[in-house]
């Protein structure tokens, strides 16, 4: 497929998990694709997944929580390829903590990278697509940003969190030509998922109605849909790969 031909890409948290898969799906269907991540070794082994397959790829290593890294990753696309066309805030991580002993330190860690990682993305996107009058966002968010999940407060608040930046900037910017939408997976099998306690993951798979969790390349192809023409009509809307957990 080449659906997305002429696109440039850039995925953040794109060296594993659902990020890779993202990715990857990208580059099948046609577009160049920056692979941002904070580990080096995971970038570099998406980017021979995306030339291996035929595609276009480069790495950008950088913290999203970071303006300066996020300001590199999207020089490096356009010194490349030009302006960023289509970017996939997807950058997180996962931490397993009773509310009553989170340290103030894990609260903002995890605000900085999955809430003010979307921001500083989407901050530096929007302007050129304005300008050029056409572009594609769509941010990771969780299905637990819409339900909440125990021990997981903060996650659920900084996912929740993005699923109204979402929201919000798609009213602001959809007369302008820019879509804005996000994913919120449910449970994936992904290592992040896999780090949960294993008491955590039987009690969430028995609450799913489907039964299982899903794979990275189930939200892979919805943020490829998304990214695409087919979902000309798709704006602030949150769609949800979760195996049924949340039904809307």
């Amino acid at each position: 497929m080449t659906r997305l031909s002429g696109h440039n890409a850039i995925v953040t948290g794109a060296g594993a998990g659902i990020g890779r898969a993202i990715a990857v799906r990208l580059a099948t269907e046609g577009a160049r694709v920056v692979v941002n991540d904070l580990h080096s070794a995971g970038a570099e082994k998406t980017v021979s997944l995306i030339v291996a397959g035929g595609g276009t790829a480069l790495t950008s290593i950088g913290d999203v929580s970071n303006s300066d890294d996020v300001e590199a990753a999207f020089q490096q696309c356009e010194e490349n390829w030009g302006s960023c066309s289509l970017l996939v805030n997807n950058a997180g991580f996962v931490q397993q903590v009773r509310f009553s002993k989170m340290e103030t330190a894990d609260w903002d860690r995890m605000i900085a990278v999955l809430l003010r990682g979307c921001f500083l993305g989407c901050r530096r996107a929007i302007g050129p697509m304005i300008d050029r009058g056409s572009g594609v966002i769509v941010n990771i968010a969780s299905q637990l940003g819409q339900i909440g999940g125990a021990e997981l407060v903060h996650y659920s608040a900084a996912k929740a969190g993005i699923i109204g930046l979402t929201r919000a900037l798609a009213r602001e910017v959809s007369a302008d030509g820019v879509r804005v939408n996000a994913v919120a997976p449910g449970p994936i099998n992904t290592d992040l998922v896999m780090a949960l306690s294993q008491e955590w993951r039987d009690a969430k798979a028995s609450e799913l109605p489907l039964g299982r969790f899903g794979d990275p390349a189930d939200v892979a192809a919805t943020v490829a849909f998304l990214a695409s023409e087919d979902a000309a009509i798709y704006v602030g809307q949150t769609l949800g790969p979760n195996s049924g957990d949340v039904m809307l």
